[in-house]
């Protein structure tokens, strides 16, 4: 991308029942400073930006790169709904249709069509109940492009990692290993250096069980697995902390230490993030060889087709996003 010209960002549409489409147009309404490109229904975005009042000015992407961008403006790369949607109501048959928007989309990022991609949500729910093996963009954005991958959630003054993402708890004790933890730190300390542009990383890893194990009493992944890894990552000159008693480790004095928490399951960080910067936070998957940035909410369904839903979360991923490759540039 030339400083004279606007990165591209790849918008999917989400969940076609949900947010997402209105969303999707809110944010090509903004003043935004990026070539926005929808991946999506080009019907279905029109009645949603007439659901909110938006004149919308969309048109077919061309693959050129543009210099400038008016509210309102909108490119889309065009995939046809498998179904009819009614806003608030899940349909299995566009699950394939969603899909879709995600196959679309990795496939352009990895052949270097877009700078970055900026995801609405999808549910999770309909795609397993239509027989799609889908755990999370996360996984699904992993397995296109054949790597290893974190997920890393941002809010303002506050960014966590996972070392599982979306397990059953009775799972997360198994999954986390030695090799496991190295491997997710290490994704974490590069992509901090090189998209988040922070020089040296400091980085504070949660203990598995209450109290961090209490010296072993409470469990012993803290000294048998978690401690080692930890230990071989300092010999690489990782700045470290851990593990650490999850309940005192986000008060505010320890917070301003770090510039990162690697949090070992879902529910331990996210809602100390959440609380502190619900719709201002942004999930950025880490490791993949694009830069992609999503919303921190779900398809809200009870909100879809109203006219009400915040777009917050989503400006917010697509600003962070044109950031992140601005840094990597």
């Amino acid at each position: 991308m030339s400083a004279r010209f606007l990165p591209r960002l790849a918008i999917t549409t989400g969940e076609p029942a949900g947010v997402g489409p209105e969303l999707v147009a809110v944010l090509a309404a903004s003043e935004l400073a990026a070539d926005l490109i929808a991946i999506g229904d080009p019907e279905l975005l029109r009645r949603a930006a007439a659901t909110r009042g938006i004149a919308l000015e969309l048109s077919p992407d061309d693959g050129q790169w543009i210099a400038a961008r008016a509210p309102g403006q909108l490119r889309c790369v065009p995939i046809a709904l498998s179904a009819p949607v009614t806003p608030g109501r899940l349909d299995v048959r566009n699950a394939t249709y969603v899909e879709a928007l995600l196959d679309r989309a990795a496939a352009g990022c990895l052949q270097g069509e877009f700078d970055a991609l900026v995801t609405a949500p999808v549910h999770k729910g309909i795609l397993n109940e239509a027989g799609l093996a889908f755990r999370g963009h996360t996984e699904f954005f992993a397995a296109r492009a054949r790597c290893d991958v974190v997920m890393l959630l941002v809010a303002p003054g506050l960014r966590v990692a996972l070392a599982t993402t979306h397990l059953p708890l009775a799972e997360v004790p198994a999954a986390i290993s030695a090799a496991g933890i190295v491997r997710t730190l290490r994704i974490v300390h590069n992509d901090l250096r090189h998209r988040f542009g922070i020089a040296a990383p400091r980085l504070a890893v949660l203990g598995l069980n209450p109290h961090a194990g209490e010296g072993g009493h409470l469990g012993r992944e803290e000294l048998d697995v978690i401690a080692p890894a930890l230990a071989a990552l300092r010999n690489e000159g990782l700045r470290i902390d851990g593990p650490l008693a999850a309940d005192t480790a986000f008060v505010p004095a320890r917070r301003a230490q770090y510039d990162a928490y690697l949090a070992m399951y879902h529910d331990q960080g996210l809602p100390v993030l959440k609380a502190l910067g619900f719709g201002a936070a942004v999930n950025v998957t880490l490791g993949l060889p694009f830069v992609r940035t999503s919303v921190d909410h779900g398809t809200a369904l009870d909100l879809a087709g109203t006219g009400t839903a915040d777009a917050a979360s989503l400006i917010a991923a697509a600003r962070l996003a044109i950031e992140l490759t601005a840094t990597a540039a």
